[in-house]
């Protein structure tokens, strides 16, 4: 994941005073229009100290298959984290990666089907069905506790980061590669922006004719 250059504003902000744990640090990540980006993925590297001790991954990290969607479009998971692959639709699939940061595959994954998969290395593992083409689901896998997602509004949090010096690095599936950025957080941060350009959105679409939940 390289850096790159191009228009995309990612504003990062102290929230307010910094806890015994460290600074809050509050995400905005905006387009060239300045216009709220949700599904970008922001996480801290540290540069002048070890990362902080494993923590326990979360119980439950689901993506579904569900009206012939992935949902959500984009997780983000720390190394070692398993993901589990529900069917909660009535219809097979054909869940697959060819990512190189982890391969599987789960032919005629029946409904009701629920494997699981560990992200075991960092990187970007692209989801797909090789019966239904538009479904398209990503796994950010991210070697840091600090991470985070943005939603609609554009906005994310990274909580509790140690005052030191970074790399930030930002990801979006619209993007030719991730970004990256040295910063300093302290206790009272300093705003920082980036500025990359888009892509324009190809996803292909869902056909109308399906319903959420129904047959093809």
């Amino acid at each position: 994941m390289r850096s790159h250059a191009g228009w995309l504003t990612l504003i990062l902000l102290a929230a307010g005073a910094a806890h015994a744990a460290g600074t809050d640090l509050q995400i905005r990540v905006e387009d060239q229009k300045h216009d709220p980006v949700g599904d970008g993925v922001v996480w801290l590297v540290p540069l002048d100290r070890p990362a902080a001790p494993a923590s326990a991954p979360p119980t439950r990290v689901e993506i579904e298959q569900r009206g012939q969607e992935f949902s959500p479009l984009v997780t983000v998971v720390r190394v070692g984290t398993t993901v589990q692959l529900p069917n909660r639709d009535n219809v097979e699939h054909h869940v697959y990666s060819q990512s190189q940061a982890k391969k599987f595959e789960f032919p005629l994954y029946a409904p009701g089907r629920a494997e699981s998969v560990v992200f075991d290395r960092p990187g970007v593992v692209a989801l797909g069905c090789n019966i239904h083409d538009w479904m398209l689901a990503y796994v950010v896998v991210v070697d840091t506790p600090w991470y985070s997602r943005t939603d609609a509004a554009g906005h994310g949090m990274i909580a509790g980061v140690p005052p030191g010096r970074y790399r930030a690095e930002v990801w979006h599936r619209r993007l030719a590669s991730s970004v990256q950025r040295e910063i300093e957080i302290e206790t009272a941060s300093t705003p920082l922006a980036f500025t990359l350009a888009l892509k324009p959105d190809r996803r292909i679409r869902r056909p109308a004719s399906i319903e959420r939940g129904g047959y093809r």
